[in-house]
């Protein structure tokens, strides 16, 4: 099986010791995205609408340098500093996966990285 390191500028870098993202033979494991831009490396203004839809053009990025996209996902994870910010993160999730969602968990979690209000991670099929 071989394992290639995907690394795009369309995404924040890496804030510790670890890939944006891993290929093997046929998968794409990314790691989680936060609503970081790539440019600033600061979280995007607003809640967590705003948040969602950076994290979910983050991982399209990621997705995208590996050879894959958000249609080719089959399964993400969801952290959520706030359950009670689910309605509002699920509706921007809608959007972006409108038609053959993939499998989804979502887990209330006590803090996310640099305050962050979402993050989402995926694996994906190689297109």
């Amino acid at each position: 099986m071989k394992k290639k390191v995907v690394q795009t500028e369309k995404a924040p870098k890496a804030i510790g010791p670890y890939s944006q993202a891993i290929c093997t033979n046929s998968m794409v494991y990314t790691a989680g995205q936060i609503a970081l831009d790539p440019a600033t490396m600061e979280l995007v203004a607003g809640g967590v609408e705003e948040q969602t839809r950076q994290v979910l053009t983050n991982l399209r990025n990621v997705l995208e340098a590996a050879g894959s996209s958000l249609d080719h996902v089959v399964k993400t994870t969801v952290f959520l500093q706030d359950m009670a910010d689910f309605p509002k993160m699920n509706a921007i999730y809608a959007e972006y996966f409108a038609e053959n969602p993939p499998a989804r968990s979502t887990i209330a979690v006590a803090a996310l990285p640099k305050g962050g209000l979402v993050e989402i991670e995926a694996v994906a099929i190689l297109a």
